[in-house]
């Protein structure tokens, strides 16, 4: 795999800038640059490598291949296919181009695609005499497109799949949050990966998997088979292997107690599937009740991290607003001295659990206004 120095940029929703930049300085990365929608960071293609086994909030890692200006349709297609695309895909291999186009002259998408394609193609052809094909599903290289003011930026996707997909999840269940965004919130509650950590609402499990993982120093994509980089052409099969043998030596043991609860028998069903599927059965202890009748145990030094029902997941507003008064009452009754991490729809709403000086992380979720409320249970 190439040692050269690449230029990067890792996509996280927004709101998790913050997370995913910390996460890339921690991985000893280069040249880390927070930006919106995600952090620049540059490296060779084992230093992508590392960042697709290893980041928990990433969404993809694009490399920059090339930068432009296309104010015609001529101008981008001899622009990209100047690129040595022999080095992304092979002649019989597959291929995707996704565009995006604002403020440029440029401005049909579909066009647009058409017209990389067709410098991507041909330029393979010209040296093999044989071209990759379209496939709008699992495509060996996935290419994307941007142009601003008749500037066009190429990227290639070195993750494949969306990382969110780490390989453990058997039951999806109603709305769950994306394993990426479970373990941002994790992370900005710097949960310390030895405190008991308590989630009444637990849907699925994918905030104490994920947490679960942390604590275990598990790098999320260990159970991947591949990224998308190494169906390239220059793939290395011999060091992402080695990579891949370093993160399960990385892995340490945790007695971390975690705890979920749903009052749905069929949810916890399913998270029992997941915890399992995760390779923590045993580590995750889950039950079937409502969060209210939770009694935690006295003198817990405990973290309690949660995605709070909200907007049409229960029902009116009146329903959601008296479910919050009480979850509230109940947080100052039982969990005092707890650290408190509440994902909830941004508004008004949040101010009806009465938490003592919250922090508030705005973030959005799935296109949803939310914000991550961080605080301390006073004691009494």
């Amino acid at each position: 795999m190439s040692q050269r120095r690449e230029r990067f940029f890792a996509t996280c929703a927004p709101g998790l800038e913050p997370v995913l930049h910390e996460e890339l300085k921690t991985l000893g990365l280069s040249k880390v640059e927070r930006q919106t929608g995600g952090v620049y960071f540059e490296g060779s293609l084992a230093d992508a490598l590392r960042a697709n086994l290893w980041l928990r909030t990433a969404i993809r890692v694009l490399m920059r291949v090339a930068r432009f200006e296309a104010k015609d349709a001529d101008a981008l297609y001899e622009r990209a296919r100047e690129v040595d695309w022999n080095r992304f895909v092979r002649p019989e291999g597959t291929l995707i181009v996704d565009a995006h186009s604002k403020e440029s002259a440029l401005d049909h998408t579909l066009f647009i695609e058409q017209r990389v394609k067709d410098a991507i193609v041909d330029a393979v052809r010209a040296k093999h005499g044989t071209r990759p094909s379209v496939a709008k599903e699992n495509a060996d290289l996935g290419v994307y497109a941007h142009l601003f003011r008749d500037r066009c930026t190429l990227l290639v996707d070195t993750s494949g799949e969306s990382l969110h997909k780490r390989g453990w999840r058997a039951f999806q269940g109603r709305a769950p949050l994306a394993e990426t965004f479970a373990a941002a919130l994790v992370l900005l509650s710097k949960w310390n990966g030895r405190a008991p950590l308590i989630d009444p609402f637990c849907g699925s499990g994918t905030l104490l998997v994920e947490a679960a993982w942390i604590a275990e120093n598990r790098a999320p994509g260990l159970l991947r088979a591949s990224f998308g980089l190494e169906r390239w052409s220059e793939s290395e099969a011999a060091l992402a292997a080695r990579l891949r043998s370093e993160a399960r030596a990385a892995q340490r043991p945790s007695k971390a107690l975690l705890v979920g609860r749903d009052r749905d028998p069929k949810t916890i069903q399913g998270a029992m599937e997941n915890v399992d599927a995760a390779g923590l059965a045993g580590r995750i202890a889950l039950d079937v009740g409502e969060a209210l009748e939770l009694e935690p145990r006295k003198g817990w030094n405990a973290w309690l991290l949660s995605n709070l029902p909200y907007g049409g997941r229960i029902g009116d507003q009146r329903e959601v607003t008296e479910l919050y008064r009480r979850f509230g009452r109940w947080l100052r009754e039982h969990c005092a001295g707890f650290h408190v991490g509440l994902l909830v729809e941004r508004g008004k709403l949040s101010a009806t659990l009465a938490l003592s000086n919250p922090v508030h992380h705005p973030i959005l979720n799935g296109g949803l206004e939310c914000e991550f409320l961080l605080s301390e249970v006073a004691q009494p």
